[in-house]
């Protein structure tokens, strides 16, 4: 297929923006932390508050090995206070790489001539999620690159041919979405055919380096995209989620941005983004920056461990970009989601998996690249709880009904014993024999830690009954 650059037109709506560099930098600079100040602050976090921008500004300047300990085990704490062990998983599938962008950290970008360009076919499409179903997935993002043949009609009809698919057992019960942002008529469209999150990336709040990365196409506006969920949201998407593309930029900053953005969610529409997301720079086809911003690992881990303070009930992100060690690391402090099993490469679930990675047919450079049983396995010998619970969304436990029960922390009361129910699904259908046995023990654990009597006779039952061959049943 041909690129032809496209034409975009502002919303019809006007939206205003909202990050202010000078604000940040001024927070920043007078954030002197000190440990009683640093001790206050986690406290604060632990009691399930959210933070202010300016206690973040603390966290993110301390640098004594000591304070980032506080801070790393206040994190732990939290995250085992309001999500428990348990660790939902997902896949990526990306359905098409044109793009009309050009930003330069991106395999994808127009001018790169290197780039292997496809849009799957809808048979493709259908043997690529037969493909992941096969190997238990249940929960997929999918990825579109920004170009106006990936209108809203086009994803609305991917998502719907997505939910049409079964395979022996297996079926996607929830579909995401990571795709270019739109004007109201076309949220609409994509809320109407049943997406979970629709997630969007500012990639730098940062206003210079926003425009020295994004050099041309509809990304290159800064103001269209830090309101596009303004927009999902003024068109009933109440579910979205944020990101920043660590690497480009200070990493504190960044961090202050996205916590600036989630307090003008909360602020418009009483509800925060539902997830997190915080890639780092990857290696990619035709890369074109310099490596001033790269976070090391200590400082990566770090910023996970702030960001699960600062916003104690959303979910945060993990992408296989990140190293297994990298990974396993931050699940103890931060994460609450991470993908299994990802290939970037268009189509690549149904080709042949041992094919190595191929960056011209790739938007960057994956470090994880386990397949989903063995991530599984280790998150089991870990004891954490691997979950494709998908009840919330189902149950219309989303936007502010979903904040209604999860900042309380009831929503434990659900999620644990759902987590369990497609725990003990995966066991049944695509578990291997050690993983299985694993898994039978890890449900056992989590059975014997559930307070309500009454809700662990209920589990038992319903696992009883997947064993019988009964699925999708949740609270």
């Amino acid at each position: 297929m041909k690129f032809t650059p496209e034409k975009y037109t502002l919303p019809d709506v006007p939206m205003q923006p909202f990050i202010d560099d000078g604000e940040i930098l001024q927070m920043l600079a007078s954030a002197k932390p000190g440990r009683d100040q640093v001790i206050s602050i986690v406290n604060k976090s632990l009691s399930k508050n959210r933070l202010s921008m300016q206690e973040t500004a603390v966290l993110l300047n301390a640098t004594e090995p000591g304070l980032i300990e506080i801070i790393k085990q206040g994190a732990r704490e939290l995250k085992e206070k309001v999500y428990g062990k348990r660790i939902v998983l997902f896949a990526p599938l990306y359905v098409g790489n044109y793009c009309s962008n050009n930003c330069r950290y991106c395999g994808f970008k127009a001018s790169n001539k290197q780039a292997i360009r496809k849009t799957l076919t809808k048979d493709e499409l259908i043997d690529n999620v037969k493909a992941l179903e096969e190997h238990g997935q249940k929960r997929l993002i999918l990825v579109f690159g920004e170009h106006k043949i990936y209108s809203a009609d086009f994803i609305a009809d991917t998502v719907r041919t997505v939910y049409s698919v079964k395979k022996d057992h297996g079926e996607i019960r929830r579909v995401n979405i990571n795709a270019a942002p739109f004007d109201m008529e076309g949220f609409r469209i994509i809320k109407e055919s049943g997406i979970g999150t629709y997630q969007v990336f500012q990639e730098t709040y940062h206003h210079e380096t926003y425009a020295r990365c994004h050099t041309s196409g509809r990304k290159s506006d800064y103001d269209y995209r830090l309101t596009a969920l303004d927009r999902a949201m003024e068109a009933g998407i109440d579910d979205v989620g944020i990101g920043a593309l660590f690497g480009l930029y200070d990493y504190k900053f960044e961090v202050m941005g996205l916590l600036r953005h989630v307090n003008h969610l909360e602020a418009c529409y009483n509800v925060g983004p539902h997830t997190i997301s915080f890639p780092r720079i990857q290696d990619a086809s035709e890369y074109d920056l310099d490596d001033r911003y790269t976070l090391s690992d200590e400082e990566f881990t770090k910023v996970v461990a702030i960001l699960r303070l600062a916003v104690p009930y959303t979910g945060l992100i993990l992408t296989a970009r990140e190293s297994r060690q990298v990974r396993n690391e931050v699940l103890a402090f931060g994460c609450s989601q991470i993908d299994a099993g990802t290939k970037l490469e268009i189509g690549a679930y149904a080709d042949d998996p041992s094919i190595d990675q191929n960056l011209n047919k790739e938007q960057f450079k994956i470090n994880d690249d386990r397949t989903l049983n063995e991530v599984i396995d280790e998150l089991l010998e870990g004891d954490y709880l691997p979950s494709f619970c998908t009840a919330c969304y189902r149950k219309g436990r989303t936007g502010q009904h979903f904040m209604e029960f999860s900042v309380p922390g009831f929503i434990k009361k659900f999620c644990t014993p759902n987590a369990l129910l497609t725990l003990a699904e995966y066991i049944v259908d695509y578990a291997s024999e050690e993983t299985a046995r694993k898994g039978w023990k890890v449900i056992e654990r989590n059975l014997e830690q559930l307070e309500d009597e009454s809700y662990i006779m209920k589990v038992k039952e319903r696992i009883d009954r997947i064993k019988q061959g009964e699925r999708d049943l949740y609270f």
